[in-house]
C-alpha cells in the first residue's frame, strides 16, 4: 500500500479524529483539520475537498487500506464519523510489505554510512527504524518522545521557512510574562534540549541571534521582508554551553564539582558536556555559565557539590533557600 505523503497525512489526522472519544468530528471538521495540517506541513494555504475526505474515508476502510471501523452517526440532519471501536488506530495496525521493505531499504542504505564520523547520530536512527519494523511484533524499544508537547505542530512548518528563508513574524508569550511580544525573525536553526524544540533566529529589532521556544510561540505567520543571512556555525555556537542560552559576550569558565563516589559512573558513562573531565571524584568542566548548567546541578541534588567558581556556587545556595523557604 504505497501512499504519497499529503494522503499519509490526512490519514493520521483523520485516525485522530475517529479515534476521539469525547468530540464528534462532522465531515467539514474533518476538512478544516487535514486542511489545517498539510498547510502547516508545506508552508503555503493548502485546501481538502469534500470528495477528497469521502475517498479517504473509503480507502480507510478498505482491505487494501487500513480495514478502519469507521463508522457515521447521525445527528439530527447532520453526520459525524468516529470508530466503531475507540481503541482502534491506524498506527497500531501491522506494517504492510511495502513499509517493510522501504524499511529494509533505508536500513541498507545506513548500515553502508553509518561509519562516518559526522554521521553518528545515524546508530540512534538505526535503531528507530529497527523499532519500527519489530512493531508488528512485541515492541521491545521506546524512545523518549512526547506527542502532546505544546507548539509540536509548528516544527516543519518553521523548518520550511528555514529551507526556504523566510522571514516570520511571531506572536510570542515567555513563562515570566503574561504579555505577548512581538517578533519579526529570519529563522535560521532548530535544536531539542530536555525535550523541547527551540527556534533560533535573527531578531530584526534587536539586531541579535535570539532563541524562541517552540511551545511559547502563539502564532506565526510569513511577513514580507528581506531575509538577513549571517556566517554562523551552529555546532560551534553550542559549544561552550549546556542547553539553549549562550550569552555570547560571557567568556568561558572553569567549573569544579565534587561528585558522590554512586554517581561517578553514571557521569563518567553519561558525560554532561564535551569538556568534562573526572579525577577521583572531582568533575571538572570549561562552559559558559547560564540558567540551564545550574538546572542540571540542582537535578543531581545532594550527589553533587559546585567548589568553583563562586559566583555559580553563591548562586545555587540562593536558588536552594528560596525551594527551602517555600516549604518552611
Amino acid at each position: 500500500m504505497a501512499v504519497n505523503k499529503n494522503a499519509q497525512i490526512r490519514y493520521k489526522v483523520l485516525d485522530k479524529c475517529f479515534s476521539n472519544p469525547y468530540k464528534k468530528f462532522y465531515i467539514d471538521d474533518l476538512i478544516n483539520h487535514c486542511s489545517i495540517a498539510l498547510t502547516d506541513h508545506y508552508g503555503k494555504e493548502t485546501t481538502v475537498s469534500r470528495r477528497q475526505i469521502f475517498i479517504d474515508i473509503d480507502f480507510m476502510r478498505s482491505d487494501a487500506g487500513f480495514e478502519a471501523p469507521i463508522m457515521p452517526i447521525k445527528d439530527g440532519r447532520k453526520v459525524f464519523y468516529k470508530y466503531a471501536d475507540s481503541s482502534f488506530s491506524i498506527l497500531k495496525k501491522p506494517l504492510t510489505n511495502d513499509e517493510l521493505e522501504s524499511i529494509d531499504n533505508t536500513l541498507e542504505i545506513i548500515s553502508r554510512i553509518k561509519g562516518i564520523p559526522s554521521l553518528s547520530n545515524l546508530e540512534s536512527l538505526e535503531t528507530k527504524l529497527l523499532g519500527a519494523k519489530d512493531s508488528n511484533k512485541n515492541r521491545i524499544i521506546s524512545f523518549e518522545e512526547n506527542e502532546f508537547l505544546a507548539g509540536i505542530e509548528n516544527l516543519t512548518l518553521i523548518f520550511n521557512f528555514i529551507k526556504s528563508e523566510q522571514v516570520i513574524f511571531i506572536s510570542y508569550k515567555s513563562f515570566k510574562s503574561n504579555e505577548i511580544y512581538k517578533y519579526i525573525i529570519s529563522p535560521y536553526y532548530l535544536k531539542q534540549y530536555n525535550n523541547r524544540w527551540f527556534l533560533f533566529g535573527w531578531n530584526h529589532d534587536f539586531q541579535n541571534i535570539q532563541n524562541l521556544a517552540l511551545d511559547r510561540i502563539t502564532s506565526l505567520e510569513i511577513v514580507n521582508q528581506n531575509f538577513i543571512d549571517i556566517d554562523i556555525d551552529f555546532e560551534e555556537y553550542f559549544e561552550d554551553i549546556i542547553g539553549v542560552t549562550n550569552f555570547e559576550e560571557n567568556q568561558v569558565t572553569d567549573v569544579s564539582i565534587e561528585l558522590s563516589e554512586n554517581i561517578i559512573p553514571y557521569i563518567v558513562s553519561k558525560p554532561i558536556h564535551g569538556s568534562q573531565k573526572v579525577k577521583d571524584n572531582i568533575l571538572t568542566i570549561q562552559v559558559k555559565l547560564n540558567y540551564e548548567l545550574e538546572s542540571l546541578i540542582l537535578s543531581y541534588g545532594e550527589n553533587m557539590k559546585v567548589l568553583k567558581p563562586i559566583d555559580l556556587k553563591s548562586r545555587l545556595i540562593e536558588r536552594l533557600k528560596i525551594t527551602i523557604n517555600q516549604y518552611s
